[in-house]
């Protein structure tokens, strides 16, 4: 295992103005705020359609229950690995500082560029993702690695109180998934590699202690869900096509992301 240096170059060159150790992103208030008629582009009710098409989770001291307990614990292996300083930065979700977890399978420089429609189009998508997890959540509760586990060591800031909050499912997993098929859209030809880093977000969310394998999965359904249904909502592929002339302006601008070494070398680091 390479040393903390190379993770901490991650942390700070991949998110140089974003706050790696705020609290997970999913905002329980802001959600329920937003369901009845939400900011995104989808209303209330399709929200709620899609939240109602999620599976409860699984049933406590069942086969699938006990398994992602298992895996879980088999993610303390990484503590303080580059993999898991990756994962404190994954823990930022809003846009626009979210957005540059995606710089190195792009090729860009979002910190850098002016995208003001692209940061418009990925937080109506976080909006009505944040809502349709939120409201899954508030369905059936389940707790988090951490809240089962008091001794547990998340990778970020978290409270008393977050630690108590429902692990399934995982709305951080809910809104990567929906950023990396919204960058799969705007770049057909790095689609691939967008899915890619929204997985490993997912993915930092089992490192970080907070989500069980099952809580990650149906997150990532989900945010797929919500990508298709607000695909298809009026103004939709105006909104992409203003973000795509925006992503391409910052991609002639040259600039790369100076972490993305340090990225590749955290990614390398396999899962228990």
């Amino acid at each position: 295992m390479r040393g903390a240096t190379a993770g901490l170059l991650a942390v700070a060159a991949l998110l140089s103005a974003c706050a790696a150790g705020t609290p997970a992103a999913i905002r329980p208030e802001a959600a329920q705020a937003a369901a009845p008629e939400t900011k995104g582009y989808l209303n209330g009710s399709l929200i709620q359609a899609l939240a109602d098409a999620v599976p409860p989770p699984p049933v406590a001291g069942s086969p699938i229950d006990l398994a992602d307990k298992a895996r879980s614990s088999q993610f303390r292996t990484l503590e303080d690995s580059d993999r898991w300083l990756l994962a404190t930065a994954h823990a930022e979700l809003r846009p626009p500082l979210a957005l540059q977890h995606f710089d190195c399978a792009l090729g860009v420089r979002l910190g850098s560029a002016a995208t003001p429609n692209l940061n418009r189009l990925m937080q109506r998508l976080f909006d009505d993702s944040d809502a349709a997890a939120e409201l899954v959540k508030a369905r059936g509760f389940r707790a988090r690695p951490v809240g089962d586990d008091a001794e547990r060591r998340p990778c970020q800031r978290v409270s008393e109180a977050g630690r108590k909050t429902a692990s399934y499912p995982s709305g951080s997993s809910t809104v990567a998934a929906v950023y990396g098929e919204a960058f799969a859209a705007l770049e057909p030809q790095r689609a691939a590699e967008a899915r890619r880093i929204a997985h490993e977000m997912g993915l930092s969310r089992l490192v970080c202690g907070m989500h069980y394998p099952s809580d990650v999965a149906a997150g990532e359904t989900l945010g797929k869900a919500v990508y298709e249904a607000a695909s298809a909502a009026p103004g939709f592929d105006l909104d992409l096509a203003a973000a795509r002339a925006e992503l391409a302006a910052a991609r002639a601008a040259g600039l790369t992301n100076p972490g993305c070494a340090a990225e590749r070398i955290a990614l390398a680091t396999p899962l228990p």
